[in-house]
């Protein structure tokens, strides 16, 4: 096979890894609202009422929190959010793809709709879409459900994102549809080679105790609905992240029981396709336990670095 250049390669890697995540609904198909949200945190954004906005600044507070940047709201990002809202809204379903033909339909898919509002990317650029259907209109509340969501945390976190847009509408008396889509239309100035960041970050407190799997899709742990709340670790998205060990544990206690996502298979778990190479993130099993700090160590390679790193959280 022809080897491509690089910048190629990024970007058809780069479309492909983060355009196709899960979504979300209130009746067991995506993600619902868990009462994870906002509690009163210093710095945390006020919440305006605005579902998009609200949402946009939540997901910037926990990036900023994480330790990677915070990104600008584009207009154009912001079109194909909304009218994809709206699309979902008209025919009162959760999809990433339209259907050509009907009303609303502005692009089948995230990379045919930011396109039609205007965006031509480069050679090597990236881009995402979260969604998410609940009967709350609380963005702040969607957000927080979104990060909670192993594969859209995936998404949400990745460094190398500049830009976003985000977009709501609201079925009368029925579900409100939020749509946020991350871009880059470049691949640098993202962490750098070699270094990654976590979530729940070091010394977070209030972390939720609980996830619901069969929320998201795709379920990240098919064998059960009720497990602890996701652990992950982000590199940028041209970066590889290997996992040797990776664990967490009430402090003093033992080692939890797991479920290692990653994209590369090893003796600890197989490969999960749905992971992208520069992440890897650990599901425990088992619901935390309440107002207990948990430490966590991860041990492997980022871009074949030697890394490790031990961190606590602390639930609520």
């Amino acid at each position: 096979m022809e080897r491509l250049p690089r910048s190629a390669l990024l970007a058809l890697l780069a479309s492909i890894a983060l355009a196709a995540c899960g979504g979300g609904d209130s009746n067991g198909t995506g993600v619902t609202t868990q009462n994870a949200a906002a509690v009163a945190e210093p710095g945390a954004p006020a919440a305006t009422g605005n579902t998009a906005n609200d949402g946009v600044a939540w997901f910037n507070y926990r990036r900023a929190q994480a330790g990677v940047r915070t990104l600008v709201r584009a207009p154009m990002a912001d079109t194909a959010a909304q009218l994809h809202s709206e699309y979902q809204k008209t025919h009162n379903v959760i999809t990433h793809e339209q259907t050509p033909g009907v009303a609303g339909f502005t692009g089948e898919t995230v990379g045919d709709r930011l396109a039609a509002a205007g965006y031509q990317f480069r050679s090597a650029y990236a881009y995402g879409e979260v969604l998410s259907s609940t009967s709350d209109t609380s963005g702040i509340n969607a957000a927080e459900d979104l990060i909670a969501a192993i594969y859209h945390r995936f998404v949400i976190f990745d460094p190398v994102f500049v830009q976003v847009g985000a977009g709501a509408a609201t079925v009368r008396n029925g579900s409100t549809y939020f749509t946020t889509n991350f871009v880059a239309d470049r691949l640098d100035g993202g962490l750098g080679a070699g270094r990654f960041v976590v979530y729940p970050f070091s010394g977070q407190q209030r972390v939720p105790r609980n996830f619901f799997s069969d929320n998201e899709v795709p379920d990240p742990v098919p064998s059960r609905n009720e497990v602890g709340y996701p652990i992950s670790v982000h590199a940028d998205i041209t970066s590889n992240v290997e996992v040797q060990s990776f664990s967490v544990r009430p402090r003093g206690g033992e080692s939890l029981q797991v479920q290692l996502l990653q994209n590369t298979a090893s003796t600890a778990a197989p490969a999960d396709p749905l992971t992208p190479p520069s992440a890897a993130a650990i599901v425990p099993l088992g619901v935390l336990l309440p107002g207990t700090t948990y430490d966590v160590q991860f041990t492997g390679r980022v871009d074949g670095v030697p890394v490790s790193r031990a961190w606590s959280f602390t639930t609520q």
